[in-house]
């Protein structure tokens, strides 16, 4: 009886890798909603980093996994990630944010630029907000809705 040949070599991907894309993903992923406007800068970016470190994705935002130099055998997978994690800012943002960060060449630099341009304290917004919360009264609103309305403020 002839040996049995030995069975091909499966590599298995390392899912647990920041650099694994799943099939399934693709750049024209709108990640969060709402797209950011600017309005709602805080809530979006805690989405996006949620979203992003499920993805484990957020490494390449929070400068923990630096660029390759291009020999650098992990140099094409850390650009298709970039690129990846690019298109779903872009998408998860409002168009006329997004026109405002297309050009930038890598997924961290959009997001220091948003963060600086939107995380800025809004003194007057601040105050409106203190107001609508003192002005805020139950009247006939159900307790529910009342203390989502103040959860909301």
């Amino acid at each position: 009886m002839p040996p049995r040949p030995a069975p091909p070599v499966v590599h298995q991907p390392n899912i647990d890798s920041p650099y694994y894309v799943h099939p399934s993903e693709c750049p024209n992923f709108i990640l969060v909603t709402p797209l950011l406007d600017g309005s709602i800068y805080l809530a979006w970016h805690r989405s996006m980093k949620r979203v992003l470190g499920v993805k484990n994705k957020h490494s390449f935002l929070d400068g923990s996994i630096p660029i390759p130099p291009t020999g650098d055998l992990n140099h094409s997978a850390w650009e298709r990630c970039n690129y990846m994690i690019h298109s779903w800012i872009l998408n998860s943002a409002s168009p006329h944010i997004a026109q405002t960060i297309v050009f930038h060449e890598y997924a961290i630099d959009v997001w220091i630029e948003l963060q600086k341009r939107f995380s800025k304290v809004d003194r007057v917004r601040i105050a409106s907000l203190r107001s609508s919360i003192n002005n805020l009264k139950q009247g006939t609103k159900y307790v529910l809705d009342y203390f989502t309305e103040m959860k909301s403020l």
